[in-house]
């Protein structure tokens, strides 16, 4: 995602935290983190609306004036679907919220041990790739 520079800064600070777009498709998708040096945004929502949906305080929660100002930087080609974009800042030094440990996966132990017979046919079938 692309944003004017002058809202850059205010997107840093946390004062923004939602965009309007006007595509034909959506082009972020949930959990995705794009590039806003020097760190990055995650896409926390994204919700299709209307044209109607778009009140002056939305405008004014992202970034600008008013509607009008804010549908003439919205616009991106010939889209006419509207798309509430709803993200975080995240600074430099934190890694990428896809590329932390996720908790909820941490690993289980083997309730038993592997006997040499299973480990034995692993090894054999692991000593054999590479050479077929």
């Amino acid at each position: 995602m692309q944003f004017q520079s002058e809202l850059r800064d205010r997107i840093r600070r946390g004062e923004i935290t939602c965009s309007v777009r006007l595509w034909q498709r959506s082009h972020v998708k949930v959990g995705g983190w794009y590039s806003l040096p020097p760190g990055h945004i995650v896409v926390t929502a994204v919700t299709e609306m209307s044209l109607e949906d778009i009140t002056p305080a939305l405008a004014r929660r992202s970034g600008f004036v008013g509607v009008v100002d804010l549908l003439k930087t919205a616009k991106h080609g010939p889209g006419r679907r509207v798309f509430l974009i709803e993200f975080r800042y995240e600074a430099p030094g934190r890694p990428p919220a896809r590329l932390r440990p996720n908790p909820r996966l941490q690993r289980t132990p083997l309730r038993a041990p592997l006997s040499r017979k299973p480990l034995g046919r692993c090894q054999h079938r692991l000593g054999r790739i590479g050479r077929d």
